[in-house]
């Protein structure tokens, strides 16, 4: 008899909820099987984890050969040389200057790391982050998280000297604003906060996600990016790109500064980095990571010579430049068709993104968000095994997570369940 998650629950805390009862089994590429030998298509890919799908060979091969030699002695006592090999790899292909890294565990981690790398570097403590955004849930990082106040509930206070600003999105502006309407004004919102509300010399970073994540997917306009730089380097501020969900091709370039011409101080990786397994990174500069004093930060499992064995396979993989124009045809292919969905179905208020960073939003007819409308069709496209998340503050919007080397068809695939799931819909609504 296959194993049923139910007669397992009472042992599993309810606080990390669980978005269905599989029990996964395996999983190949787009695709994952439960207990029960039931495929489903995976858009979601542990959050925009699988970088190249669910146990790409070259991974697994990788992973197994490490994992037969060394898998842990801890890196402050020795060195890997898939960690080694790793670092240097990703100094060639991050933004300029940006090659110093230290390792860490998962993208939350990398947020604490790089919230104390700032304040040690600037001997400031204030941080500005903004409303909108997602950086993890432990205590540094659900401080400077706001995309919902959920994640905050119960455990104020939190740390202090956080500020937050609006980020650009069509949530948090005006009604009716553009896109560069909506940089302007939050600009101004975030001028307003330094001219206010916090001295702008006690700040030690801004940090921010240049397209945002759980938020919703938002691009923002380049004059706003480019806007907190030039806030950043007037008052000798550090600005921090969390690159966590972002990063590694997700929107169609190594990494999503490179879209809006911004090199940060400070960049955060993970998700990505090492095709499934448990890793992330603190990215800077050596002059900045140089004044971090030696032994005011660690980490037992960073930088784990399996991971990293991992990590380099998925690096290996973006040189010939294949993988990212894949993103990039896909991802235009993939939002043409949304955009043809949309003119169909009038729940479907917005298609956002950019290369495979993109969301579908659902409101309802009056213009409010339409929560309840993705639960219905999320639980019509788990029916036809479709596996998918949403994002945003209201909980409407829904993600698509898809393999960077994900295939056209496979891409068909999903967007023809989506489609009978909303016709359904709206065919048992009119009965």
């Amino acid at each position: 008899m296959a194993m049923k998650f139910e007669d397992y629950k009472q042992y599993l805390s309810p606080v990390f909820y669980k978005q269905t009862d599989l029990v996964a089994k395996s999983a190949s590429g787009c695709y994952l099987t439960d207990v029960n030998g039931d495929k489903y298509l995976d858009f979601v890919q542990g959050i925009a984890v699988n970088a190249l799908g669910h146990n790409y060979p070259p991974i697994v091969k990788a992973i197994q050969d490490q994992a037969g030699m060394l898998v842990n002695a801890s890196f402050n006592l020795v060195n890997y040389e898939s960690t080694l090999t790793l670092a240097k790899g990703l100094a060639g292909v991050t933004p300029e200057g940006l090659t110093s890294i230290f390792f860490t565990n998962g993208g939350a981690e990398a947020t604490d790391s790089a919230l104390k790398l700032s304040m040690s570097y600037t001997g400031r403590s204030a941080v500005i982050a903004f409303m909108g955004s997602f950086h993890g849930r432990t205590v540094g990082a659900t401080s400077i998280t706001g995309s919902n106040s959920k994640y905050r509930k119960h455990y104020n206070p939190l740390m202090g000297n956080v500020y937050f600003a609006p980020y650009p999105s069509k949530d948090l502006c005006p009604e009716g604003m553009d896109a560069e309407e909506r940089a302007k004004y939050c600009l101004w919102e975030l001028e307003k906060l330094l001219k206010y509300i916090v001295w702008p010399e006690d700040v030690a970073c801004i940090y921010m996600e240049p397209v945002m994540g759980e938020g919703g997917y938002v691009v923002p306009d380049k004059l706003f990016v480019q806007g907190v730089a030039k806030i950043c380097k007037e008052h000798g501020i550090l600005l921090i790109f969390d690159e966590i969900q972002s990063g590694y091709g997700r929107t169609g370039k190594m990494w999503a500064s490179q879209h809006f011409d911004v090199v940060p101080d400070i960049m955060t990786v993970g998700k990505a980095i090492a095709g499934g397994l448990p890793m992330s990174a603190v990215i800077s500069t050596p002059e900045i990571m140089d004044k971090w004093p030696i032994g005011t930060h660690g980490t037992t499992f960073g930088g784990n010579p399996v991971a990293a064995a991992a990590g380099c396979v998925v690096l290996e993989e973006f040189k010939d430049g294949k993988l990212l124009e894949n993103v990039n045809t896909m991802g235009t292919y993939l939002k043409s068709e949304l955009l043809k969905i949309k003119e169909k179905y009038p729940c479907i208020s917005d298609v956002r993104g950019v290369g495979l960073m993109i969301a579908i939003e659902f409101s309802h007819e009056d213009g409010t968000p339409g929560g309840d409308i993705w639960l219905d069709v999320k639980a019509r496209m788990l029916k036809r095994h479709m596996l998918t998340l949403n994002c945003g503050v209201h909980g409407n919007g829904m993600r698509f997570a898809t393999p960077l080397n994900v295939k056209k068809e496979e891409i068909d695939e999903g967007l023809r369940i989506l489609s009978e799931s909303i016709e359904e819909m709206y065919s048992q609504k009119a009965d």
